[in-house]
């Protein structure tokens, strides 16, 4: 038996035995999810140090505290609130009717789906693992997990410990290289999610679209900063770093180009090279500043920047000691790149940032709305009017204003994107929804106002009519 047909073989068991575990018991009790949950809490806090040095030697270099607050710390602040709000969550929830059915009870109940796949990427490889599977756990469901073959130790790692804390028939993992998650595409699972790329997200749609599975895609795109006028750009260099180099750049909700003010432009290019100084100090640099995953990403960074020395575009590299294993790549600040450059129109997912001058707030948020819709959107500043205006003149998955990556740390709201940057949101309540099915109910309490509008027809009817069809 091939390869090829042997991890399809693998798939479609996985699938066939969870479908069966569901169908034998599709509404699983509070007690029991919450079981679920506790045990990726016990994972998480048991197995902390191995997961951060799986995470590391994938990475060629990633600091234990950069996995420590970047995928376990929110993991648990998310089983926290999940825990904590799931009961409320599984209640039914009530709903109104007009005059004319006053004698009807309307309610939504939120049902389990089944089964449900879940796609990792490399960038967050625990986080965008575990944290999809809080919302599918809570909201009834069984998971089957494809992690990425770019950071094989991590995902030997995660196979191992979803076999030691859960059941096969409640969550299990499958690990496999190009094919093997092309085949887990386009299985028949109850809900697909996928974390990744534009163009992978396409094909992964038209794989799941053979079978009618709805899908959630977090996607990327070119998530813009505007700082404006009046912000200090010094404070707004702190927070743009923070966003920006955490992970090394590869964040799909990082700070991909900075629009300032043309006049303010060079002291924020010296701020922000301030900035990365003080948090990179040389003597530390080296063991807190995180690799490039792998020499594909690392060759195709430096081709960007190597574009743009070739057109003559000024680039500032801020001069740290990097890790010695593995790629890597200094911070770099690309000014006024054109437009057209491969920086500009590409997801950089990198630490690599353009400035971008504009000459008017209006011309920022024109250049914003110009460009594809895009996964995050950040905006610096005190003034209240700059926020309505450029909150109500643009669109993307969400806003973080007065600081970066924040949204996305928040329990209760949504997170997701729009158009190009992904299709639907989780977290939270919002996931707890996404990974189920909200099945309408209607009770006749003491009389079916049906049988007045039954035949014969008559003057009854055209005066139900007329009532209930006013304006």
């Amino acid at each position: 038996m091939s390869e090829d047909n042997s991890a399809e073989s693998l798939l479609s068991h996985a699938l066939v035995r969870q479908r069966a575990a569901f169908e034998s018991d599709p509404f699983p009790t509070l007690s029991q999810r919450r079981d679920r949950l506790d045990r990726i809490a016990r994972l998480l806090k048991e197995r902390e140090q191995e997961i951060c040095a799986a995470v590391s030697r994938d990475f060629g270099h990633r600091s234990l505290h950069e996995t420590t607050m970047l995928e376990i710390v929110p993991l648990m602040s998310a089983l926290r609130h999940t825990r904590s709000h799931l009961k409320h969550w599984m209640k039914p929830e009530r709903r109104g009717r007009s005059l004319e059915f006053l004698q009807l009870s309307n309610w939504v109940q939120y049902q389990p789906l089944g089964v449900i796949g879940i796609m990792v990427p490399w960038n967050y490889p625990v986080f965008l693992a575990l944290g999809p599977l809080i919302d599918i756990l809570a909201a009834g469901n069984r998971a089957i997990i494809k992690p990425s073959e770019l950071v094989p130790q991590t995902s030997a790692l995660l196979t191992r410990l979803i076999a030691e804390y859960f059941a096969p028939n409640e969550v299990t993992v499958i690990e496999g290289g190009v094919d093997v998650a092309a085949a887990f595409s386009a299985l028949p699972f109850d809900h697909l999610i996928f974390t990744g790329s534009t163009a992978v997200g396409k094909k992964v749609m038209a794989a799941a679209a053979a079978n009618l599975t709805p899908v959630t895609l977090e996607l990327g795109g070119k998530s813009p900063t505007i700082i404006a006028p009046e912000y200090d750009h010094a404070s707004a260099a702190r927070d743009i770093v923070f966003g920006k180099l955490m992970n090394a750049g590869q964040t799909c909700i990082a700070p991909d180009y900075v629009l300032v003010e043309r006049s303010r432009m060079d002291r924020l290019v010296e701020a922000l090279v301030t900035e990365i100084k003080r948090c990179y100090p040389r003597q530390t640099s080296a063991t807190q500043y995180t690799g490039i995953v792998g020499e594909r990403g690392h060759e195709r960074l430096l081709g960007g920047l190597q574009e743009c020395h070739d057109r003559g575009v000024r680039v500032v590299s801020a001069d740290i000691a990097l890790p010695q294993t593995g790629f890597s790549i200094a911070p770099t600040l690309v000014i006024d790149p054109p437009v057209d450059c491969r920086l500009m129109e590409d997801e950089i997912f990198g630490p690599i940032l353009p400035i971008i001058p504009y000459d008017t707030l209006d011309d920022a948020i024109a250049f914003i709305r110009a460009r594809p819709r895009p996964l995050a959107l950040y905006l610096f500043t005190g003034n209240s009017e700059i926020e309505r205006k450029v909150l109500a003149g643009t669109i993307s998955g969400n806003v973080t204003i007065n600081g970066t990556l924040l949204h996305v740390a928040q329990n209760d709201l949504p997170f997701g994107g729009v158009g190009p940057s992904g299709i639907g949101a989780y977290h939270g309540l919002d996931g707890f929804k996404r990974f189920s099915h909200a099945r309408g109910t209607t009770k006749v309490r003491i009389f079916n106002p049906a049988r007045l509008a039954m035949p014969p027809y008559g003057r009854l009817t055209e005066f139900l009519a007329k009532v209930m069809g006013r304006g």
